[in-house]
């Protein structure tokens, strides 16, 4: 099981930040253009080579590792939210240790981003529970500082416990894992029933269903999908796994098609006036959200 595995420095953080996650998923659909303000989103993300060897290896390790055992141990160890309890705007404080320095389209750090993502929301004159969700939806990515790796953390998603599509990045890497030669693990549907709906299927573990299981209780059904499946990019990008929706995940499918654009091309160089947005975001988490939020 991948709790055993003694990881090496190298596995643990494969990728120079986070953020060249972001990066090979800009690549791999460059658009809207709309929502960059800036600049064109083929401006985005302008390596000297594309495909970056991290990359591979990060997607290496995250599709030998992510089986459906691992994805059970850490549900069971992180969705007791019993690490650590913060005042929700502390919490950005806490975020923010996540500062990328080698990040070539900002120098923001991660609330700022964040900022920018509720505010692009907001400008296009979406729900307020919306902008909250472009607020939250990096939350998750404190598992970082809880000790777990990076391809624990961010990455495209996957469902676990059924056959692997080839419409997930980098599929070749599943024939590393462990259960890509367990038996029940083999059809489409797997562990699952055929249109069991999404909510009865475990994805890879990550910070989408961490956030998401936070923040289940204090939005609306439209905003749990954006914030549980924005990284399931086999599901809203490239319609895999259709055996296992049911009509609901149909319906809310268009929610997360709304909320992706903002996640990836929000991001410009020109901080946000925190000064001048501070009254209307205190107004926005009091609304929604409890005092303190536990992790």
């Amino acid at each position: 099981m991948a709790t055993q595995h003694s990881f090496k420095p190298s596995e643990i953080n494969p990728l120079n930040s986070l953020d060249e996650w972001e990066d090979a998923v800009l690549n791999r659909y460059p658009d809207p253009d709309s929502i960059a303000k800036d600049k064109s989103t083929d401006a985005y993300r302008n390596y000297d080579t594309p495909e970056r060897d991290t990359v591979r290896e990060f997607y290496r390790l995250n599709h030998t590792y992510q089986t459906y055992d691992f994805v059970q141990e850490k549900r069971a160890h992180y969705l007791r939210f019993d690490k650590k309890e913060m005042p929700v705007w502390q919490a950005f404080d806490f975020l923010n240790q996540l500062v990328d320095d080698s990040d070539p389209d900002t120098d923001l750090d991660q609330f700022q981003h964040l900022l920018q993502t509720s505010e692009a929301i907001r400008a296009d004159g979406h729900p307020d529970w919306m902008v909250l969700v472009g607020l939250m939806h990096d939350m998750g990515k404190v598992l970082c500082l809880f000790g777990e790796p990076q391809w624990a953390v961010v990455g495209d998603t996957f469902p676990v416990g059924c056959a692997y599509s080839d419409k997930v990045v980098y599929p070749e890497f599943f024939k590393n894992n462990p259960d890509f030669t367990d038996q029940r693990f083999q059809s489409p549907t797997g562990v699952y029933e055929k249109g069991c709906g999404l909510r009865n299927v475990h994805m890879s573990w990550g910070h989408d269903e961490y956030v998401y299981q936070m923040m289940k209780d204090y939005l609306p059904e439209q905003g749990l999908y954006m914030l549980r499946y924005h990284s399931f990019y086999a599901w809203h990008r490239e319609g895999a796994y259709g055996e296992l929706l049911d009509d609901h995940d149909r319906d809310m499918l268009r929610w997360v098609k709304l909320f992706n654009p903002y996640d990836l091309y929000s991001k410009n160089p020109e901080p946000p006036d925190w000064k001048k947005l501070r009254p209307y975001y205190e107004d926005l988490v009091a609304k929604y959200l409890p005092a303190t939020l536990k992790f």
